[in-house]
């Protein structure tokens, strides 16, 4: 039997003198030699941060309405094609949709505006939230922008904003209105839903120590499901309040129950009265009312239920919703002067 004492040495590190392998041999791969790294840990201030609107928009500015205090804040993004122009509901702002715009941008101009009482946005009564009201703010804003030669426009209008889009489309006063886009708002739903708002807005959190605090509570309440949307929209909800040292909401929606009915009554007849195109999008099939689901019979709008998402379809799913949107203006040929017919040229103003 041969000495031990001649036996080759294993190819291994000696873990007592810290020497290595004989040159030349190939060092053998140990299960326990490496551990995998551990994903770094988000602190609830990174996870919940706020993010700008500049990495979704491509500016923002303040709109003075002639002869009058008021002073809407907007936020655009895109050069060319028709104007997709966003209406936001209660409680929310212009930033509600800031994910589908970098979308939206790419085929289409996005104007998102901060309603009355909501966001940056200005006036002399904040709380006058009354259909009439808000339908003229739009209208003053629409006719700052663009004078007496307004581009297409196609309105997008979420839950309160919805209702704002369709009162809107229904006076028959905006010739350039080339499609109407509602988001998850039908009259018999809405107006079964108030007896429940006071209670709903009242039994919110009402006070945050922080920003990141609102949008985890925005979040882990499921008010919104997608945490990237509510990073950028939460803070524009918010206001600061110096006497009790904290973050509370900015609408004061708890003031204005007078003008909730008017949102909605009539809702449906008005939707269906609009000649230009209609999509309504909906969370959930329950919600349409014995008017919609006969005029979706007979074909007079279109509908697209949305899975998987909540009331804020635009936040909660932004790339399926500006997808829906995109398509609905390709469907129904909308440029950026109106429905464009193949084949046909509109006259060109320039002289010969």
């Amino acid at each position: 039997m041969e000495n031990s004492s001649n036996l080759t040495s294993l190819p291994e590190e000696d873990s007592r003198n810290g020497e290595t392998a004989p040159h030349g041999v190939a060092k053998l791969p140990s299960a326990f030699s490496s551990k995998p790294d551990r994903p770094p840990i988000q602190t609830s201030s990174q996870k919940y941060g706020p993010l700008d609107w500049s990495g979704y928009f491509d500016q923002e500015d303040d709109v003075c309405i002639p002869d009058s205090e008021n002073v809407f804040h907007i936020y655009k993004a895109g050069t060319e094609g028709p104007v997709v122009f966003c209406l936001h509901g209660g409680g929310y702002s212009g930033l509600s949709f800031a994910l589908s715009a970098t979308k939206i941008k790419e085929k289409a101009r996005v104007v998102a505006l901060d309603l009355r009482g909501h966001g940056k946005s200005s006036t002399d009564n904040d709380v006058d939230l009354s259909i009439e009201t808000l339908c003229n703010d739009v209208l003053a804003v629409l006719k700052t922008m663009y004078g007496d030669s307004p581009p297409a426009i196609v309105i997008v209008g979420h839950s309160m904003g919805g209702a704002v889009a369709v009162h809107l489309a229904a006076k028959k006063v905006l010739p350039s209105l080339a499609g109407l886009v509602v988001v998850d708002v039908v009259e018999g739903t809405a107006l079964a839903s108030l007896m429940h708002m006071q209670k709903i807005l009242s039994s919110r959190m009402q006070h945050f120590s922080t920003i990141e605090k609102a949008i985890e509570w925005s979040v882990k309440g499921g008010s919104l499901r997608n945490i990237e949307s509510a990073r950028v929209s939460i803070p524009s909800t918010l206001t600061y309040d110096d006497s009790r040292k904290c973050y509370t909401h900015r609408a004061r929606l708890d003031e204005t129950e007078q003008y909730w009915r008017g949102w909605y009554e009539g809702l449906s007849e008005n939707f269906l009265s609009c000649p230009a195109p209609k999509l309504l999008l909906l969370a959930g099939t329950d919600r349409l009312d014995r008017t919609l689901t006969i005029g979706q019979m007979q074909g007079k709008f279109q509908m697209v239920v949305v899975r998987h998402t909540g009331h804020a379809i635009q936040e909660d799913v932004p790339d399926e919703f500006a997808n829906l949107v995109l398509n609905f203006i390709s469907r129904n040929r909308i440029g950026s002067n109106g429905i464009e017919i193949p084949g046909i040229r509109r006259p060109s103003s320039a002289k010969p």
